[in-house]
């Protein structure tokens, strides 16, 4: 019998890959002919040959020594950029030994301790002259009926609830607020921004002040939040200011039976030997405002937290800066919902001085 296996002394895998191959040749060419494949191409060349650190490699090494020096000119101007914002820092304690007896006013004016004068409650609205006009009208009119209902007007002491409806209008702060929170929060009497003294790591100190409540005998709880400003030497190019790299909170403490950071479930336990079930009682964390006070810690031994971590972390550094800058300084428009509105209207804005190292 004859041996069909090969033809003409050509193995038949040899003559179904060059068939392949013929196919593939075709198919390359109907491609290529294709205009938009073309296009397609030649714009990846383009974007290829173009990157900068590809243009980089082909300059001559002349050049390229050029370039290093000023890579170390741009690390020196890191350095001082550095030191510029310490110095800023210093003014901004400065200023805020000028801003502290507005503020303690502010406090005496929200407490009910001080009243302010005729002269201090004075505010011209943007429509006083309308608004002046309707009023001698109207005033005149009704102005019995409004001596008799300010007679009857309650008239509470200070501003009641002053820095807990700021939480409430502030989202970034509202949805950090259970409800077991709020009768807390409404024994907030005051915010406070302490700085570094002279000479010691840059840091700030957020301080709420509570009057005497019925929940924890603090009547101040701190939030340390620890900042750098000096460029990282394996990234200094990345330098971009003052970074909060770490925060310490405080100690609260509660009352028996009035901690909101944790609550009491009941499980059941097999016991291994006897079989026996009983039910035992065990305390788990809760969500509540006041974890804030208990902050995650950033990693200095080097290792990297997990996502999730840096996420509450990075959040919490924003939230600090956020009391620091906007809420201490313009309370009274957050306790309004004006800066809110301004707020609102501005273009979106840079990630501020947060950052996990």
């Amino acid at each position: 019998m004859a041996d069909n296996s090969f033809s003409d002394g050509v193995p038949p895998d040899s003559l179904e890959a060059a068939k392949n191959a013929s196919n593939t040749e075709k198919l390359a060419d109907q491609v290529m002919q294709n205009p938009q494949v073309l296009a397609a191409l030649q714009e990846r060349l383009d974007s290829v040959s173009h990157t900068p650190s590809s243009y980089i490699e082909t300059l001559p090494k002349a050049v390229k020594r050029r370039i290093n020096a000023l890579k170390q000119l741009q690390v020196k101007c890191a350095h001082i950029e550095a030191k510029f914002y310490e110095e800023v820092h210093d003014l901004e304690r400065k200023y805020a030994a000028l801003y502290q007896p507005l503020f303690d006013k502010r406090r005496e004016f929200i407490t009910g301790d001080a009243e302010p004068t005729d002269a201090e409650s004075e505010w011209h609205s943007e429509n006083e002259e309308e608004d002046k006009l309707a009023g001698d009208i109207k005033n005149k009119a009704i102005i019995a009926e409004k001596e008799a209902a300010a007679a009857e007007e309650p008239n509470p002491k200070g501003i009641p609830e002053f820095w807990f409806t700021i939480f409430r209008n502030v989202d970034m702060l509202s949805e950090l607020v259970q409800e077991y929170d709020e009768p807390i929060l409404k024994h907030l009497q005051d915010i406070k921004v302490k700085f570094s003294d002279p000479g010691q790591p840059m840091s700030f100190v957020l301080e709420f002040h509570f009057e005497s409540n019925d929940y924890f005998t603090n009547s101040v709880l701190t939030k340390t939040y620890k900042m750098k400003s000096e460029p990282d030497k394996a990234d200094p190019f990345s330098f971009e200011g003052p970074e909060i790299v770490d925060c310490d909170g405080c100690t609260i403490d509660w009352k028996k039976g009035k901690n909101v950071t944790v609550k009491t479930i009941k499980k059941k336990q097999k016991h291994k030997g006897r079989g026996t079930v009983r039910t035992i009682t065990k305390q788990v964390p809760n969500d509540s405002f006041f974890n804030f006070f208990s902050p995650l810690k950033a990693s200095g031994d080097g290792e990297s937290l997990d996502e999730d971590s840096e996420f509450t972390l990075a959040s919490d550094f924003e939230i600090g800066h956020f009391f620091r800058e906007r809420i201490v300084p313009r309370a009274v428009l957050y306790f309004t919902g004006e800066a809110i509105e301004d707020d609102d209207n501005k273009e979106p804005s840079q990630p501020s001085e947060c950052k996990q190292q």
